[in-house]
């Protein structure tokens, strides 16, 4: 069990890190325009976050004690592909999606 006092201290610090982070974007640069390099790094942000939340699910699941499972590479497979040739995030998902669960439903 967690002291009171500690876990309080954690959500402020949190809290006060998190927007001491946006208030550097927002705060001190305001409506100044950005340089060229920083418009085109901020643009790849949601790109490099997506797979960074996602490839923990794929290759070191919970479900499985950290095993990899083929339907979630299948799925994970196809869901590139798909977005690849398509360029389209909504279809990517989706078809990752139904992978997913026929493969579940397939296995079981």
């Amino acid at each position: 069990m967690i002291d009171t006092t500690t876990l309080w201290t954690v959500i402020l610090g949190l809290g006060f890190g998190s927007f001491a982070l946006r208030f550097v974007f927002l705060g001190f640069i305001g409506n100044r325009a950005l340089p060229a390099w920083l418009l085109r790094h901020l643009r790849y942000t949601a790109v490099a976050v997506l797979p960074a939340l996602i490839a923990p699910l794929i290759l070191w699941p919970a479900a499985n004690g950290g095993q990899p499972e083929p339907t979630r590479l299948v799925a994970a497979a196809v869901t590139f592909g798909v977005g690849y040739f398509t360029k389209n995030v909504i279809a990517a998902m989706v078809s990752g999606a139904l992978v997913l669960i026929a493969g579940g439903y397939l296995l079981n």
